[in-house]
Protein backbone atom coordinates (compact mmCIF):
# COMPACT_ATOMS: atom_id res chain seq x y z
CA UNK A 1 0.00 0.00 0.00
CA UNK A 2 1.21 3.24 -1.05
CA UNK A 3 0.10 6.58 0.39
CA UNK A 4 0.18 10.14 -0.68
CA UNK A 5 -0.87 13.35 1.09
CA UNK A 6 -1.29 16.32 -0.02
CA UNK A 7 -3.38 19.71 0.31
CA UNK A 8 -0.79 21.16 3.48
CA UNK A 9 0.03 24.77 3.68
CA UNK A 10 -0.15 28.04 5.79
CA UNK A 11 -2.85 29.35 7.06
CA UNK A 12 -3.95 31.81 9.36
CA UNK A 13 -5.78 31.25 12.19
CA UNK A 14 -9.54 30.79 11.60
CA UNK A 15 -8.65 29.39 7.99
CA UNK A 16 -9.53 25.97 6.27
CA UNK A 17 -7.58 23.42 4.25
CA UNK A 18 -8.16 20.20 2.52
CA UNK A 19 -6.17 17.57 3.16
CA UNK A 20 -6.20 14.62 0.40
CA UNK A 21 -4.82 11.11 0.74
CA UNK A 22 -4.34 9.06 -2.39
CA UNK A 23 -4.02 5.17 -1.73
CA UNK A 24 -2.80 2.65 -4.50
CA UNK A 25 -1.38 -0.72 -4.40
CA UNK A 26 -3.29 -3.39 -2.41
CA UNK A 27 -5.94 -1.15 -0.90
CA UNK A 28 -9.06 -2.78 0.73
CA UNK A 29 -12.25 -0.74 1.71
CA UNK A 30 -12.81 -2.72 4.65
CA UNK A 31 -9.65 -1.17 5.68
CA UNK A 32 -10.33 1.45 8.65
CA UNK A 33 -8.70 4.34 7.74
CA UNK A 34 -7.51 7.62 9.77
CA UNK A 35 -5.59 11.37 9.69
CA UNK A 36 -2.93 11.64 12.47
CA UNK A 37 -0.79 14.62 12.92
CA UNK A 38 1.98 14.97 14.98
CA UNK A 39 3.36 18.43 16.38
CA UNK A 40 6.88 19.23 17.06
CA UNK A 41 8.02 17.38 20.25
CA UNK A 42 4.35 15.56 20.17
CA UNK A 43 3.46 11.91 20.04
CA UNK A 44 1.54 10.96 16.63
CA UNK A 45 -2.49 10.80 17.15
CA UNK A 46 -5.34 10.02 15.45
CA UNK A 47 -8.05 12.65 14.60
CA UNK A 48 -10.33 11.32 12.73
CA UNK A 49 -11.38 7.74 11.29
CA UNK A 50 -13.78 6.52 8.88
CA UNK A 51 -14.53 3.38 8.83
CA UNK A 52 -16.22 0.88 6.10
CA UNK A 53 -19.53 1.26 6.98
CA UNK A 54 -19.49 5.10 6.61
CA UNK A 55 -19.08 6.14 10.00
CA UNK A 56 -17.04 8.78 11.51
CA UNK A 57 -15.14 9.45 14.96
CA UNK A 58 -13.37 12.47 15.50
CA UNK A 59 -10.79 13.55 18.61
CA UNK A 60 -12.46 15.87 21.03
CA UNK A 61 -10.30 18.75 19.75
CA UNK A 62 -11.42 18.37 16.07
CA UNK A 63 -15.06 17.57 16.59
CA UNK A 64 -16.75 19.99 14.70
CA UNK A 65 -14.34 21.20 12.73
CA UNK A 66 -12.97 18.70 10.86
CA UNK A 67 -14.50 16.36 8.13
CA UNK A 68 -13.07 13.02 7.26
CA UNK A 69 -14.82 11.29 4.07
CA UNK A 70 -13.78 8.83 1.16
CA UNK A 71 -13.69 9.29 -3.10
CA UNK A 72 -14.19 5.09 -3.32
CA UNK A 73 -13.54 5.58 -7.59
CA UNK A 74 -10.54 7.80 -7.01
CA UNK A 75 -9.64 6.00 -3.37
CA UNK A 76 -8.73 9.24 -2.77
CA UNK A 77 -9.06 10.10 1.38
CA UNK A 78 -10.35 13.40 2.58
CA UNK A 79 -9.95 15.98 5.87
CA UNK A 80 -11.79 19.04 5.40
CA UNK A 81 -10.04 21.50 8.25
CA UNK A 82 -12.02 24.70 8.90
CA UNK A 83 -11.73 27.32 11.96
CA UNK A 84 -8.21 26.09 12.06
CA UNK A 85 -6.19 27.12 15.23
CA UNK A 86 -2.22 26.74 15.88
CA UNK A 87 -2.64 24.09 17.85
CA UNK A 88 -3.65 22.31 14.68
CA UNK A 89 -0.06 22.81 13.42
CA UNK A 90 1.80 19.74 12.80
CA UNK A 91 2.61 16.75 10.19
CA UNK A 92 -0.78 14.88 9.03
CA UNK A 93 -0.65 11.69 7.43
CA UNK A 94 -3.44 8.90 6.45
CA UNK A 95 -2.90 5.42 7.70
CA UNK A 96 -5.35 1.98 7.79
CA UNK A 97 -6.12 2.15 11.42
CA UNK A 98 -8.74 2.98 13.85
CA UNK A 99 -7.08 4.62 16.11
CA UNK A 100 -7.62 7.82 17.88
CA UNK A 101 -5.41 9.44 20.38
CA UNK A 102 -1.71 9.00 20.61
CA UNK A 103 -0.38 5.67 18.87
CA UNK A 104 3.16 3.75 18.20
CA UNK A 105 4.23 4.56 14.91
CA UNK A 106 6.02 1.64 14.65
CA UNK A 107 2.20 -0.18 15.68
CA UNK A 108 0.70 1.15 12.25
CA UNK A 109 1.73 -1.11 8.81
CA UNK A 110 1.95 1.66 6.34
CA UNK A 111 2.39 5.81 6.82
CA UNK A 112 2.77 8.24 3.79
CA UNK A 113 5.50 10.73 3.50
CA UNK A 114 2.59 13.46 5.76
CA UNK A 115 1.77 17.00 4.74
CA UNK A 116 2.99 19.74 7.00
CA UNK A 117 -0.09 22.15 7.92
CA UNK A 118 0.98 26.01 9.45
CA UNK A 119 -1.30 28.04 11.32
CA UNK A 120 -0.47 30.97 12.56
Amino acid sequence: VQLVESGGGSVQAGGSLKLSCAASGRTDRQYCMAWFRQGPGKDREGVANLNSDGSTTYSDSVRGRFTISRDNAKNTLYLQMNSLKPEDSGMYYCAPDCRLGAVNVNSVAYWGQGTQVTVS
